[in-house]
């Protein structure tokens, strides 16, 4: 069995488990295991940042101008290095099947933080952008997780917000629409948390129309 990540060869640990029962193939080496930081203990408990202590000043800022939209984010690994070029062949090389590597430490997160079985929201992408990539990011996750997903936003304008920086982000105008009304808690589900503008942007669309709890799901933070 070769790694998805790294395409080496994956050598089997000899443990007392393989001669009880007949063990799950591995996807992952060790290695590529150990290079994506999980996230265990976070600092900020709204959007599980790490480098910050109690309530981070993001975090802040948006309850200034977007008070209670957002409960909080759960998010599985840290945007380190290594993960950004996952990403990179996961979202723009077309490498589609590279998560199912990290399928375990998903939906082991998922599960520990949201044991209910509340709606899983997709983040819509632009036309554009669907074609470019060939799948929504959000809805291969809601996959990973072996779930139903649920369509009630679409975006509007095709600007990326990966390609503006921090203030221009918090500072933008809401580029989602609703299309269906909830009257459920839901959770917004997306791949990576930068500031946190696309999940209030969607959140405060739910909320507004009587969605009474928003919470959110990333890989990445």
């Amino acid at each position: 069995m070769k790694c998805l990540v790294c395409l080496n060869t994956i050598e089997p640990q000899v443990t007392w488990e393989i001669f009880l029962q007949l063990p799950e193939k591995d996807k992952l080496c060790s290695d590529c295991s150990h290079r994506m930081e999980r996230i265990t203990k976070p600092g900020c408990p709204r959007c599980f940042r790490t480098d910050s202590i109690g309530v981070c000043y993001d975090c802040e800022r948006w309850e200034e101008s977007h008070e209670g939209v957002l409960e909080k984010n759960v998010s599985v690994f840290r945007y380190n290095d290594f993960s950004k070029e996952v990403v990179a062949r996961w979202k723009y090389r077309g490498d589609y099947v590279l998560m199912e590597a990290y399928q375990k430490d998903i939906l082991k997160t998922f599960t520990l933080h949201y044991p209910e079985p509340i709606p899983l929201i997709v983040i819509p992408l632009s036309e554009t952008r669907l074609h470019e990539r060939g799948f929504n990011q959000s809805e291969a996750i809601i996959q990973l997780l072996q779930r139903e997903s649920h369509q009630l936003l679409t975006r509007m304008g095709t600007q990326k917000q990966s390609k503006k920086h921090r203030s221009a982000r918090i500072q933008s105008t809401n580029p989602f629409r609703l299309t269906k009304v909830i009257h459920d808690p839901v959770i917004l589900i997306d791949d990576i948390y930068t500031t946190g503008s696309t999940l209030r942007h969607a959140a405060s669309l739910l909320k507004k129309e009587g969605c009474p709890q928003v919470y959110a799901f990333t890989l990445f933070r």
